[in-house]
C-alpha cells in the first residue's frame, strides 16, 4: 500500500452553514454542494493547497454510509473520516485486507458505491475511521 491521504471528511450538522463558513467566511474555493440527487449523497469538496481535498458531509450521511452510530450527542458518532483514494476496485479490496490483517476493525466491507465507485471503511486500533475508495469521478470534483 502506498501511504497517502487524499481526502479529509468532516461530518457537519448543517451542510449549507458549513459550506458558507469555509467558502464565504474563509474564502476557500468550492464547486458547491454536489450529489444532492443521491440519498446521503450531498457533499461539498474544497481543494487545499497541497492537493488534499476537504469534504463536508452531513453527519447523518457519514453515519449511514459507515453503519456507525448516528446523532450529534453520541460520543461514538463519526466526526471525521480520513480518505485513502486508490486507482482500482481491486486495490480497494487489497488495502482493506491489508488493514484487517494488521489489526484494523472493518466497519464496512468494500463494496460498490452509489456514485459508481468501490469503497470500504476500517478503524485503526485507536478507532480512527479510514475510507479506502476508488472513485472514478473524483478528479472532476474540485
Amino acid at each position: 500500500m502506498q501511504p497517502s491521504i487524499s481526502i479529509l471528511t468532516l461530518a457537519v450538522d448543517d451542510l449549507e452553514r458549513a459550506v458558507a463558513f469555509y467558502r464565504d467566511g474563509l474564502g476557500w474555493t468550492t464547486a458547491g454542494i454536489v450529489g444532492t440527487e443521491f440519498a446521503h449523497g450531498a457533499v461539498a469538496f474544497f481543494t487545499l493547497a497541497s492537493g488534499l481535498k476537504l469534504a463536508l458531509w452531513p453527519r447523518r450521511s457519514l453515519a449511514a454510509d459507515t453503519g456507525l452510530a448516528c446523532g450529534a450527542a453520541r460520543a461514538d458518532a463519526p466526526a471525521v473520516s480520513i480518505g485513502h483514494n486508490v486507482a482500482t476496485r481491486a486495490e480497494v479490496d487489497a488495502v482493506m485486507r491489508q488493514a484487517e490483517a494488521a489489526g484494523a476493525r472493518v466497519v464496512k466491507p468494500a463494496q460498490p458505491t452509489f456514485y459508481g465507485g468501490h469503497a470500504g471503511y476500517f478503524q485503526d486500533p485507536d478507532g480512527h475511521l479510514w475510507e479506502v475508495v476508488f472513485n472514478p469521478g473524483f478528479a472532476a470534483l474540485g
